[in-house]
């Protein structure tokens, strides 16, 4: 009867430590990082959107909601964070053309660098892009043009807009290399 017990209890801790060690450790807290990129200090903003980037698609709802920010701040690190993305951002697309009219120039730049990071997942944004092609500021016609060479094939409704931006010389080379990328096969 001893050796019956014994036995047991041995297939018990085995039991118990093969599910101790199978058990994968906890995720990162998305909440709890998304939280963070609303912290006043820079450095604790840097760190929880540098901690998003490798966990992908699971941030991008947070991110979107904080692009809808009445924060300049927060719709700035959230623009920042969805750069560092890439394609794993994909879902965002639409909220980023919307933000591509934001007031700020500075926002409009990081929304257009978003988007071409994404790649060719953010061709809905074209449209968006085109009308970017016409912006005040040289810097967002410029990474206008660059996200929309991103998306390539897929923006090829935008090579009379892109035509028309490479005959300023700051936009030229950004907009004649956008029309190369979307004209490749």
């Amino acid at each position: 009867m001893r050796v019956k017990e014994r036995t047991a209890a041995v297939l018990v801790a085995c039991f118990a430590v093969t599910a101790a060690c199978s058990r994968s450790p906890p995720g990162p807290d998305v909440p709890a990082l998304l939280s963070q990129l609303k912290s006043a200090d820079p450095e604790v903003r840097g760190k929880a959107s540098l901690a998003l980037m490798p966990i992908g698609e699971p941030a991008v709802p947070g991110l979107i909601e904080m692009l809808k920010s009445e924060d300049p701040q927060h719709r700035a690190t959230a623009a920042a964070t969805l750069f560092g993305l890439g394609p794993k951002a994909r879902a965002a697309v639409p909220a980023l053309s919307e933000a591509l009219s934001e007031p700020a120039s500075e926002m409009r730049v990081s929304v257009a660098m978003a988007l071409e990071s994404i790649g060719p997942d953010a061709a809905p944004a074209v449209p968006a892009l085109v009308r970017a092609l016409r912006d005040r500021e040289g810097l967002v016609r410029q990474r206008a043009a660059i996200a929309l060479g991103s998306i390539g094939p897929a923006a090829r409704e935008a090579l009379p807009a892109l035509q028309e931006a490479s005959r300023v010389d700051f936009v030229r080379p950004a907009a004649e290399e956008a029309m190369q990328k979307i004209q490749a096969r």
